[in-house]
């Protein structure tokens, strides 16, 4: 029997790679879409040796261009088909009070924060609901819950992100599709109470759950 198929979208080298090293000990395949100026080739080795072999697709994307992420899709569906698990870890936030923001700029940063995220829901939904199950996760942070001086296009897609996981959540419940977010309070670091293995942690907890304990936000401090 095929692995199902795990996507993440936004694979740094911090929770993104985390999170897909928990998901493929779970025994999912996994594919992942980068930053392209990421290190794509060296986080497709590292994870294939990690995975016994199962081949690992890796691709670039600036999900900051609104084509760019259905590119990624048709790619990874022609690949491996549809993910059962989708995890969003992409963000994006330019410095500066919320007075001075580039309309330009934060429409940008929105695009990655938001309008990508909304995108990959879109594209994986149908097959989950055809499926009666599937699980969409997304890396939220403590921004979207109070936001700090001179991080106000961060603060506003992290609060609209937590908005749209929420609302996927209470909306897809009843069809047997858990949607929840991880809500990361600080800096991911190594040696923490936020260390990248310590968040994978609780997104393969949020997938472990049975359908009448889903939670929809895991807030970590």
């Amino acid at each position: 029997m095929q692995k199902p198929l795990a996507v993440i979208v936004g694979a740094g080298p911090g929770i993104g790679l985390a999170v897909a090293r928990r998901f493929a000990q779970g025994g999912f395949r996994l594919a992942l879409v980068s930053r392209p100026s990421d290190l794509l080739a060296e986080f497709r080795t590292a994870l294939e040796a990690e995975t016994q072999g199962d081949p690992v697709l890796v691709l670039g994307a600036d999900l900051a261009l609104e084509g760019a992420f259905r590119e990624a899709c048709a790619a990874i569906e022609s690949w491996g088909g549809l993910p059962e698990l989708l995890v969003y870890n992409a963000s994006a936030g330019a410095q500066g009070p919320a007075a001075d923001l580039d309309p330009d700029q934060l429409r940008a940063d929105f695009q990655v924060n938001l309008g990508s995220a909304l995108a990959a829901a879109q594209w994986a939904l149908p097959a989950m609901l055809k499926a009666g199950r599937g699980t969409l996760l997304f890396t939220g942070g403590g921004l979207g819950l109070a936001p700090k001086p001179g991080l106000a296009s961060a603060a506003l897609g992290k609060a609209a992100l937590r908005s749209l996981a929420l609302s996927l959540g209470e909306e897809l419940a009843n069809a047997g599709i858990h949607a929840a977010t991880v809500t990361v309070c600080g800096f991911v670091q190594a040696g923490t109470a936020l260390a990248p293995e310590r968040v994978a942690e609780a997104f393969w907890n949020l997938f472990l759950q049975a359908p009448d304990h889903w939670e929809r936000e895991r807030t970590l401090h």
